[in-house]
């Protein structure tokens, strides 16, 4: 019998003067991942996006709980994007998305 996989959701503020895509974002978090970890590493993570505010600079990713420190290392060694430099700083970390708004809302 296969076991339900626990999923953690992080909160992430993207700190960055210049606008940045979604997919630019996640191409750069998935090279972090791969250049710390590897193609295995990569794929324990269960990396995904679930929403992503370019105007507020604010991103939500889903990944395995085994994995999240995995992630906010890898998010920790992102510099630059493109040619853009950028800092990733993780504002929560929770299990459900409703709790994860529920944290990071004043």
């Amino acid at each position: 019998m296969l076991k339900r996989v626990k999923r953690r959701y992080l909160a992430l503020e993207i700190d960055s003067k210049e606008p940045i895509s979604s997919s630019e974002l996640m191409d750069a978090v998935w090279n972090a991942v791969g250049k710390l970890y590897g193609e295995y590493g990569a794929s324990q993570t269960g990396l995904k996006m679930i929403d992503y505010d370019a105007e507020r600079r604010f991103l939500v990713v889903r990944a395995t709980h085994t994995a999240v420190e995995m992630v906010r290392t890898a998010l920790a060694s992102i510099t630059r994007i493109g040619n853009k430099p950028v800092a990733i700083h993780v504002l929560a970390v929770s299990g459900t998305i409703k709790a994860l708004y529920k944290k990071i809302k004043p």
